[in-house]
């Protein structure tokens, strides 16, 4: 066997091993989970509004000199009490529109959109 036919063949085994690991049991960018951050500053949560998919995770951040709490308005989450510099976060697996305050001052509200 030539040294051309010996190189060739193992660059087909080289390729045929690519091929297969990259078909093998990974995601599909589809099924990448999502992270999502959310700010807590000037008593309000920025985005006030956001839209995530099912399975994604989201995370608040205080960067306010007081502490906050993001609480969901139905029974699904209450983060406690974020000190300045703290988070939380909280991962959507059900698809629906979640509202949601700061406990310590309810006039912070927010909503969630799970797809």
């Amino acid at each position: 066997m030539s040294w051309s036919t010996r190189v060739a063949r193992a660059t087909a085994v080289v390729l045929v091993a690519l091929a297969s690991a990259c078909t093998s049991d990974h995601q599909s960018p589809t099924d990448v989970v999502q992270t999502t951050s959310v700010t807590i500053a000037n008593f309000a949560f920025s985005p006030a509004s956001i839209s995530v998919s099912a399975g994604s995770t989201v995370t608040w951040t205080n960067t306010d000199a007081t502490a906050h709490t993001t609480t969901s308005d139905a029974a699904g989450w209450d983060s406690g009490a974020i000190a300045q510099n703290g988070s939380f976060a909280h991962t959507f697996n059900t698809k629906g529109t979640f509202t949601y305050h700061c406990s310590i001052h309810p006039n912070m509200t927010a909503t969630v959109t799970v797809q």
